[in-house]
Protein backbone atom coordinates (compact mmCIF):
# COMPACT_ATOMS: atom_id res chain seq x y z
CA UNK A 1 0.00 0.00 0.00
CA UNK A 2 1.28 3.44 -0.89
CA UNK A 3 2.29 5.46 2.18
CA UNK A 4 0.40 8.76 2.17
CA UNK A 5 -0.41 11.65 4.48
CA UNK A 6 -4.12 11.33 5.09
CA UNK A 7 -6.73 13.18 7.04
CA UNK A 8 -8.19 10.35 9.08
CA UNK A 9 -8.70 11.03 12.81
CA UNK A 10 -5.21 11.43 14.24
CA UNK A 11 -3.55 10.18 17.36
CA UNK A 12 -2.74 13.05 19.73
CA UNK A 13 0.77 14.39 19.31
CA UNK A 14 2.63 14.41 22.59
CA UNK A 15 5.87 13.32 24.21
CA UNK A 16 9.39 13.81 22.91
CA UNK A 17 9.82 14.77 19.27
CA UNK A 18 11.26 12.76 16.40
CA UNK A 19 14.03 14.99 15.13
CA UNK A 20 14.97 15.39 11.46
CA UNK A 21 17.86 17.56 10.32
CA UNK A 22 16.86 19.86 7.42
CA UNK A 23 19.68 21.37 5.32
CA UNK A 24 18.67 24.39 3.24
CA UNK A 25 20.48 27.34 1.58
CA UNK A 26 18.86 30.40 3.14
CA UNK A 27 21.57 33.03 2.68
CA UNK A 28 24.00 34.05 -0.04
CA UNK A 29 26.01 32.95 -1.85
CA UNK A 30 23.39 30.20 -1.80
CA UNK A 31 20.34 30.49 -4.02
CA UNK A 32 18.31 31.68 -1.07
CA UNK A 33 15.06 31.95 -3.01
CA UNK A 34 15.26 28.28 -3.97
CA UNK A 35 16.08 27.54 -0.33
CA UNK A 36 12.97 29.40 0.79
CA UNK A 37 10.81 27.28 -1.50
CA UNK A 38 12.53 24.09 -0.36
CA UNK A 39 11.97 25.01 3.29
CA UNK A 40 8.31 25.83 2.61
CA UNK A 41 7.80 22.33 1.21
CA UNK A 42 9.63 20.69 4.11
CA UNK A 43 7.63 22.64 6.70
CA UNK A 44 4.28 22.12 4.98
CA UNK A 45 4.75 18.35 4.94
CA UNK A 46 6.02 18.27 8.54
CA UNK A 47 2.97 20.25 9.66
CA UNK A 48 0.65 17.81 7.93
CA UNK A 49 2.46 14.87 9.51
CA UNK A 50 1.87 16.38 12.95
CA UNK A 51 -1.76 17.21 12.18
CA UNK A 52 -2.21 13.53 11.33
CA UNK A 53 -0.78 12.41 14.68
CA UNK A 54 2.97 12.70 14.12
CA UNK A 55 5.11 9.57 14.24
CA UNK A 56 3.15 7.18 16.46
CA UNK A 57 1.97 10.09 18.57
CA UNK A 58 5.34 11.87 18.69
CA UNK A 59 5.72 15.22 16.90
CA UNK A 60 8.03 15.43 13.92
CA UNK A 61 10.53 18.26 14.53
CA UNK A 62 12.59 19.82 11.73
CA UNK A 63 15.96 21.10 12.94
CA UNK A 64 16.79 23.56 10.14
CA UNK A 65 20.35 24.61 9.32
CA UNK A 66 21.36 27.19 6.69
CA UNK A 67 24.11 25.81 4.44
CA UNK A 68 24.59 29.05 2.44
CA UNK A 69 25.89 26.86 -0.44
CA UNK A 70 29.04 26.16 1.60
CA UNK A 71 30.14 22.49 1.74
CA UNK A 72 32.25 23.06 4.87
CA UNK A 73 29.39 24.78 6.67
CA UNK A 74 27.06 21.97 5.64
CA UNK A 75 29.33 19.19 6.86
CA UNK A 76 29.72 21.00 10.18
CA UNK A 77 25.93 21.08 10.40
CA UNK A 78 25.81 17.33 9.73
CA UNK A 79 28.21 16.75 12.63
CA UNK A 80 26.12 18.98 14.92
CA UNK A 81 22.81 17.39 13.96
CA UNK A 82 24.18 13.88 14.35
CA UNK A 83 25.24 14.81 17.90
CA UNK A 84 21.78 16.18 18.62
CA UNK A 85 20.25 12.80 17.88
CA UNK A 86 18.40 13.36 14.61
CA UNK A 87 17.04 10.19 13.07
CA UNK A 88 17.89 11.30 9.53
CA UNK A 89 18.78 14.25 7.31
CA UNK A 90 16.75 15.75 4.51
CA UNK A 91 17.06 18.52 1.94
CA UNK A 92 19.82 20.55 0.28
CA UNK A 93 19.44 22.27 -3.05
CA UNK A 94 23.03 22.83 -4.21
CA UNK A 95 24.52 19.69 -5.73
CA UNK A 96 28.11 20.21 -4.57
CA UNK A 97 26.85 20.83 -1.02
CA UNK A 98 24.55 17.80 -1.20
CA UNK A 99 27.55 15.70 -2.19
CA UNK A 100 29.50 16.90 0.85
CA UNK A 101 26.50 16.18 3.09
CA UNK A 102 26.04 12.70 1.62
CA UNK A 103 29.67 11.80 2.19
CA UNK A 104 29.71 12.95 5.80
CA UNK A 105 26.30 11.43 6.59
CA UNK A 106 27.45 8.11 5.17
CA UNK A 107 30.60 8.21 7.31
CA UNK A 108 28.46 8.85 10.40
CA UNK A 109 25.96 6.10 9.51
CA UNK A 110 23.23 8.75 9.35
CA UNK A 111 20.45 8.30 6.74
CA UNK A 112 20.16 11.19 4.26
CA UNK A 113 17.30 11.75 1.82
CA UNK A 114 18.59 14.26 -0.75
CA UNK A 115 15.70 16.27 -2.13
CA UNK A 116 17.36 18.31 -4.87
CA UNK A 117 21.09 17.71 -5.52
CA UNK A 118 21.61 16.13 -8.94
CA UNK A 119 25.30 15.21 -9.33
CA UNK A 120 25.44 11.60 -10.51
CA UNK A 121 28.33 10.91 -8.12
CA UNK A 122 26.56 11.97 -4.95
CA UNK A 123 28.95 9.72 -3.00
CA UNK A 124 32.42 8.34 -3.70
CA UNK A 125 31.32 4.75 -3.23
CA UNK A 126 28.08 2.76 -3.10
CA UNK A 127 26.06 3.31 0.06
CA UNK A 128 22.75 2.15 1.50
CA UNK A 129 22.42 5.20 3.73
CA UNK A 130 21.67 7.82 1.06
CA UNK A 131 18.62 8.10 -1.18
CA UNK A 132 17.67 10.79 -3.69
CA UNK A 133 14.48 12.21 -5.19
CA UNK A 134 15.90 14.53 -7.89
CA UNK A 135 16.86 13.07 -11.27
CA UNK A 136 20.58 12.56 -11.82
CA UNK A 137 22.26 15.39 -13.73
CA UNK A 138 23.14 13.12 -16.64
CA UNK A 139 19.46 12.31 -17.12
CA UNK A 140 18.07 15.84 -16.88
CA UNK A 141 20.81 17.53 -18.88
CA UNK A 142 20.58 14.98 -21.69
CA UNK A 143 16.87 15.82 -21.91
CA UNK A 144 17.90 19.47 -22.19
CA UNK A 145 20.43 18.61 -24.92
CA UNK A 146 17.71 16.73 -26.83
CA UNK A 147 15.53 19.85 -26.60
CA UNK A 148 18.34 21.95 -28.11
CA UNK A 149 18.87 19.47 -30.94
CA UNK A 150 15.15 19.31 -31.70
CA UNK A 151 15.10 23.12 -31.89
CA UNK A 152 17.89 23.05 -34.49
CA UNK A 153 20.83 24.07 -32.31
CA UNK A 154 24.03 22.21 -33.14
CA UNK A 155 26.70 24.73 -32.16
CA UNK A 156 26.34 25.59 -28.47
CA UNK A 157 28.38 27.90 -26.26
CA UNK A 158 28.41 27.70 -22.47
CA UNK A 159 29.32 30.59 -20.16
CA UNK A 160 30.68 28.55 -17.28
CA UNK A 161 31.71 29.33 -13.72
CA UNK A 162 34.31 27.13 -12.04
CA UNK A 163 32.70 24.31 -10.03
CA UNK A 164 32.25 20.56 -10.16
CA UNK A 165 28.55 21.02 -10.96
CA UNK A 166 29.12 23.30 -13.95
CA UNK A 167 32.07 21.24 -15.22
CA UNK A 168 30.01 18.05 -15.02
CA UNK A 169 27.12 19.73 -16.83
CA UNK A 170 29.44 20.92 -19.60
CA UNK A 171 30.81 17.39 -20.04
CA UNK A 172 27.30 15.87 -20.21
CA UNK A 173 26.22 18.41 -22.82
CA UNK A 174 29.40 18.00 -24.88
CA UNK A 175 29.22 14.20 -24.87
CA UNK A 176 25.57 14.13 -25.88
CA UNK A 177 25.69 16.92 -28.47
CA UNK A 178 28.88 15.75 -30.18
CA UNK A 179 27.42 12.24 -30.49
CA UNK A 180 24.62 13.87 -32.52
CA UNK A 181 26.87 16.01 -34.72
CA UNK A 182 26.89 19.09 -32.49
CA UNK A 183 29.65 20.98 -30.68
CA UNK A 184 30.15 22.88 -27.42
CA UNK A 185 32.40 25.92 -27.00
CA UNK A 186 33.29 26.73 -23.40
CA UNK A 187 33.60 30.40 -22.39
CA UNK A 188 35.32 30.41 -19.00
CA UNK A 189 33.85 33.23 -16.89
CA UNK A 190 37.16 33.62 -15.07
CA UNK A 191 38.52 34.94 -18.37
CA UNK A 192 35.66 36.83 -20.00
CA UNK A 193 33.91 39.95 -18.74
CA UNK A 194 30.17 39.51 -19.37
CA UNK A 195 29.75 43.09 -20.59
CA UNK A 196 32.22 43.00 -23.48
CA UNK A 197 34.76 40.20 -23.97
CA UNK A 198 32.17 37.47 -23.49
CA UNK A 199 29.92 38.95 -26.19
CA UNK A 200 32.90 39.29 -28.55
CA UNK A 201 33.83 35.65 -28.02
CA UNK A 202 30.22 34.52 -28.44
CA UNK A 203 29.83 36.45 -31.69
CA UNK A 204 33.04 34.88 -33.02
CA UNK A 205 32.08 31.35 -31.97
CA UNK A 206 29.31 30.83 -34.48
CA UNK A 207 27.12 29.36 -31.74
CA UNK A 208 23.35 29.68 -32.07
CA UNK A 209 22.71 29.19 -28.32
CA UNK A 210 24.45 30.32 -25.12
CA UNK A 211 23.83 28.37 -21.91
CA UNK A 212 24.28 30.14 -18.58
CA UNK A 213 26.23 27.74 -16.37
CA UNK A 214 26.75 30.52 -13.90
CA UNK A 215 25.89 31.78 -10.44
CA UNK A 216 22.63 33.52 -9.63
CA UNK A 217 21.82 36.36 -9.55
CA UNK A 218 25.35 37.24 -10.65
CA UNK A 219 26.92 36.82 -13.07
CA UNK A 220 23.92 35.24 -14.81
CA UNK A 221 21.77 38.39 -14.79
CA UNK A 222 24.58 40.59 -16.14
CA UNK A 223 25.28 38.10 -18.93
CA UNK A 224 21.63 38.16 -20.04
CA UNK A 225 21.57 41.95 -20.09
CA UNK A 226 24.82 42.13 -22.08
CA UNK A 227 23.69 39.58 -24.69
CA UNK A 228 20.26 41.17 -25.09
CA UNK A 229 21.87 44.59 -25.70
CA UNK A 230 24.36 43.40 -28.32
CA UNK A 231 22.90 43.67 -31.87
CA UNK A 232 25.37 41.03 -33.13
CA UNK A 233 23.67 38.48 -30.85
CA UNK A 234 20.04 39.20 -31.71
CA UNK A 235 19.44 35.64 -32.90
CA UNK A 236 21.14 33.89 -29.98
CA UNK A 237 19.02 31.49 -27.92
CA UNK A 238 19.79 31.90 -24.23
CA UNK A 239 19.32 28.91 -21.93
CA UNK A 240 19.80 28.07 -18.25
CA UNK A 241 19.45 24.33 -17.56
CA UNK A 242 20.08 24.76 -13.81
CA UNK A 243 16.76 26.61 -13.42
CA UNK A 244 17.64 30.22 -12.61
CA UNK A 245 14.72 31.67 -14.67
CA UNK A 246 12.09 29.85 -12.60
CA UNK A 247 12.88 31.99 -9.55
CA UNK A 248 10.65 35.06 -9.26
CA UNK A 249 13.57 37.43 -8.67
CA UNK A 250 14.82 36.55 -12.16
CA UNK A 251 11.75 38.18 -13.66
CA UNK A 252 11.95 41.07 -11.19
CA UNK A 253 15.56 41.80 -12.18
CA UNK A 254 15.30 41.22 -15.92
CA UNK A 255 11.68 41.84 -16.92
CA UNK A 256 11.12 41.00 -20.59
CA UNK A 257 14.85 40.26 -21.05
CA UNK A 258 14.43 37.24 -18.78
CA UNK A 259 11.74 35.62 -20.92
CA UNK A 260 12.38 32.84 -23.45
CA UNK A 261 15.34 31.41 -21.50
CA UNK A 262 14.59 27.66 -21.28
CA UNK A 263 15.40 25.81 -18.07
CA UNK A 264 14.93 22.40 -16.48
CA UNK A 265 12.34 21.70 -13.83
CA UNK A 266 11.01 18.49 -12.35
CA UNK A 267 7.23 18.73 -12.56
CA UNK A 268 4.50 16.75 -14.33
CA UNK A 269 2.44 18.30 -17.11
CA UNK A 270 -0.62 17.95 -14.83
CA UNK A 271 -0.80 17.42 -11.09
CA UNK A 272 -2.96 14.76 -9.53
CA UNK A 273 -5.14 15.59 -6.50
CA UNK A 274 -2.24 15.55 -4.02
CA UNK A 275 0.01 17.72 -6.18
CA UNK A 276 -2.79 20.20 -6.83
CA UNK A 277 -3.57 20.49 -3.12
CA UNK A 278 0.09 20.98 -2.22
CA UNK A 279 0.53 23.55 -4.99
CA UNK A 280 -2.32 25.60 -3.50
CA UNK A 281 -0.95 25.29 0.03
CA UNK A 282 2.60 26.24 -1.05
CA UNK A 283 1.29 29.22 -3.00
CA UNK A 284 -0.52 30.46 0.12
CA UNK A 285 2.56 29.90 2.28
CA UNK A 286 5.00 31.58 -0.13
CA UNK A 287 2.77 34.33 -1.51
CA UNK A 288 3.77 33.28 -5.04
CA UNK A 289 3.72 30.27 -7.33
CA UNK A 290 5.98 27.54 -5.94
CA UNK A 291 8.92 26.34 -7.99
CA UNK A 292 9.62 22.62 -8.33
CA UNK A 293 11.99 22.70 -5.35
CA UNK A 294 9.04 23.19 -2.99
CA UNK A 295 7.50 19.93 -4.21
CA UNK A 296 10.84 18.17 -3.73
CA UNK A 297 10.86 19.35 -0.12
CA UNK A 298 7.30 18.23 0.52
CA UNK A 299 7.92 14.83 -1.04
CA UNK A 300 11.13 14.33 0.95
CA UNK A 301 9.45 14.78 4.32
CA UNK A 302 6.49 12.66 3.21
CA UNK A 303 8.86 9.82 2.32
CA UNK A 304 10.78 10.11 5.59
CA UNK A 305 7.56 10.16 7.61
CA UNK A 306 6.46 6.93 5.91
CA UNK A 307 9.82 5.34 6.69
CA UNK A 308 9.70 6.47 10.31
CA UNK A 309 6.18 5.12 10.80
CA UNK A 310 7.05 1.75 9.30
CA UNK A 311 10.58 1.26 10.63
CA UNK A 312 11.00 3.51 13.67
CA UNK A 313 13.81 5.93 14.44
CA UNK A 314 16.74 3.51 14.52
CA UNK A 315 19.20 4.83 11.95
CA UNK A 316 20.28 1.43 10.66
CA UNK A 317 16.68 0.31 10.14
CA UNK A 318 15.84 3.57 8.37
CA UNK A 319 18.83 3.21 6.06
CA UNK A 320 17.73 -0.32 5.22
CA UNK A 321 14.18 0.81 4.41
CA UNK A 322 14.74 2.76 1.16
CA UNK A 323 14.10 -0.11 -1.30
CA UNK A 324 10.96 -1.18 0.58
CA UNK A 325 9.16 2.18 0.56
CA UNK A 326 6.26 3.03 -1.75
CA UNK A 327 5.03 6.56 -1.17
CA UNK A 328 2.57 8.68 -3.10
CA UNK A 329 4.33 11.96 -3.86
CA UNK A 330 3.11 15.19 -5.39
CA UNK A 331 4.62 14.20 -8.75
CA UNK A 332 3.79 10.49 -8.80
CA UNK A 333 4.51 7.26 -6.89
CA UNK A 334 7.97 7.27 -5.33
CA UNK A 335 9.99 4.06 -5.19
CA UNK A 336 13.75 3.74 -4.81
CA UNK A 337 15.96 1.41 -6.82
CA UNK A 338 19.55 0.89 -7.84
CA UNK A 339 20.31 2.62 -11.14
CA UNK A 340 23.47 1.78 -13.11
CA UNK A 341 26.13 4.41 -12.50
CA UNK A 342 24.37 5.82 -9.42
CA UNK A 343 25.76 4.78 -6.02
CA UNK A 344 22.75 5.80 -3.89
CA UNK A 345 19.11 4.68 -3.77
CA UNK A 346 17.39 6.63 -6.52
CA UNK A 347 13.83 7.53 -7.51
CA UNK A 348 14.02 6.78 -11.24
CA UNK A 349 12.76 9.21 -12.31
CA UNK A 350 10.85 12.33 -11.38
CA UNK A 351 9.10 13.92 -14.40
CA UNK A 352 11.34 16.32 -16.35
CA UNK A 353 10.33 19.44 -18.27
CA UNK A 354 12.08 22.12 -20.27
CA UNK A 355 10.14 25.33 -19.69
CA UNK A 356 10.58 29.08 -20.08
CA UNK A 357 8.90 32.35 -19.20
CA UNK A 358 6.40 33.41 -21.85
CA UNK A 359 7.62 36.54 -23.73
CA UNK A 360 4.01 37.72 -23.97
CA UNK A 361 3.57 37.38 -20.19
CA UNK A 362 6.86 36.86 -18.31
CA UNK A 363 5.00 35.92 -15.12
CA UNK A 364 3.71 32.77 -16.84
CA UNK A 365 5.55 29.65 -17.95
CA UNK A 366 5.46 27.61 -21.15
CA UNK A 367 6.34 23.91 -21.25
CA UNK A 368 8.54 23.43 -24.31
CA UNK A 369 9.59 19.79 -23.92
CA UNK A 370 8.93 16.96 -21.45
CA UNK A 371 10.30 13.54 -20.70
Amino acid sequence: MLGMINHEPAKPVDGSSVRIGALVPLSRPGWAEAGRHLLAGLELAAGEVNEAGGIDGRPLELMVRDTAADPARATAAVEELAGLGVAALVGEFHSVVARAVAGRADALALPFLCSSGVLDALTDQPTDRVARLAPAQSVGWRVYADFLLAAGHRRIAVAADASLYWATGTRILRDHLTSHGGSVTELDLRTFDPADALCDALAASGASALLLLAGYPEPAVSIVRAVRRDPRLAGIQLGAPAGQPELSAWSDLLGADGAAVPFLRYLPERFGPLGARVETALRERLGEAPCFVGFEGYDAVTVLAAALREHGTDRARLAASWPHLEVEGTRGPIRFSRVPGIDVWQWAWAPIQVADRDPAEPGCFRVLHSA
